[in-house]
């Protein structure tokens, strides 16, 4: 059979790159042809997915101190990852981060570096992010933003919070106490009037222009355009295609719920298979119910479920493909 193995990152415990080719590979070995494809909604794991880095610049970290970030160049298309610059994971998490002066700086010195490069078209994942400053520290180091006139930006979109709904949604998870929620939600409140009154661009009520904590809102104002991070992803690595003429799609993640079938990549891929009638199995970590409607169109097999937490968390690849291996065989 062909099988395409096109999973999401398993939070915490594999890329979805490693789960991918593992999986893929011990099909492979059991004589199946086996295509690895793995992808992203725009979260962790975006630029890896989109080719990897070839390119590092020292720009401002989300509390001010200097960070390389990676990113990515190939035919005047660059490949940004916003939390290479203003990531949870660079502050050490929510116990270390200080939400109220979390900037998007780095970011803006990442856009300027890609267009000051040639680039022409300029790709924006925004998942994982430590801000909730409404993309200001970003188009201050943007500035003047009239040199990315004739440049596509896009922001590849993992939810459809908008602007201001950013700070009680996402800002508790960077570390904010629910005074310092009042105060962020109230911030944007009035960025938004500010953005309005400068640009003309309404920015509150878009959906998905809460992501990053309101970077992707504040991209707006330049003429970004937002996009759902799994379609994004899809049509780079012309996904459909290479799904058209699979006998079977396995994909997964770690933690399978209803948001999954919400802009996330295991929604997408169901949703791809049932278009081209394809079967699609999903190998999770975990399922929490309830699930929507649309689960049912894929078959689930649940790490936690066959093997336990010890097992599931030590060794995931492991065990999805022990998993893939068995389902496959008994069709």
């Amino acid at each position: 059979m062909k099988i395409v193995v096109a999973p999401d990152k398993f939070k915490g415990t594999v890329s979805a790159i490693g789960m991918a080719e593992g999986v893929a590979g011990a099909l492979t070995e059991i004589g199946h042809t086996a295509i690895a494809v793995p992808l992203a909604d725009g979260g962790e794991g975006f630029l890896q997915v989109l080719g990897g880095p070839n390119r590092n610049t020292i720009v401002h970290g989300p509390l001010g101190d200097t960070v390389s970030a990676s990113w990515r160049l190939h035919h005047n298309v660059a490949v940004i990852e916003m939390a290479q610059a203003a990531g949870l994971s660079l502050v050490g998490g929510a116990e270390f981060n200080d939400p109220m002066e979390a900037s998007t700086r780095g970011v803006g010195e990442l856009l300027v570096a890609a267009a000051e490069a040639g680039a022409r078209r300029i790709i924006v994942g925004v998942g994982g992010s430590a801000t909730t400053d409404g993309g200001l520290g970003a188009l201050k180091a943007m500035h003047p933003t009239g040199r990315f006139r004739g440049i596509d930006i896009e922001i590849a979109c993992d939810v459809q919070t908008t602007f201001v709904e950013a700070a009680p949604v996402f800002a508790p998870q960077k570390g904010a106490s629910a005074a310092q929620v009042k105060l962020l939600q109230r911030r944007l409140e009035r960025l938004a009037q500010v953005y309005l009154h400068d640009t003309g661009v309404e920015v509150a009520d878009v959906p998905g222009s809460g992501a990053a904590g309101g970077l992707a809102g504040g991209l707006l104002t330049i003429g970004a355009q937002l996009r759902s991070g799994f379609e994004l992803v899809a049509e780079e690595l012309e996904l459909d295609q290479v799904c058209a003429d699979a006998d079977l799609v396995i994909t997964g993640e770690g933690f399978l719920d209803e948001e999954s079938f919400n802009g996330k990549v295991v929604g997408g891929v169901a949703t791809l298979c049932a278009e081209l009638n394809v079967p699609c199995l999903a190998i999770v970590g975990e399922v929490f119910e309830p699930l929507p409607e649309q689960a049912k169109q894929i078959t689930t097999l649940s790490l936690m479920e066959k093997f336990g937490e010890d097992r599931s968390f030590n060794d995931p690849v492991g065990c999805a493909a022990e998993l893939a291996v068995n389902y496959v065989r008994n069709l």
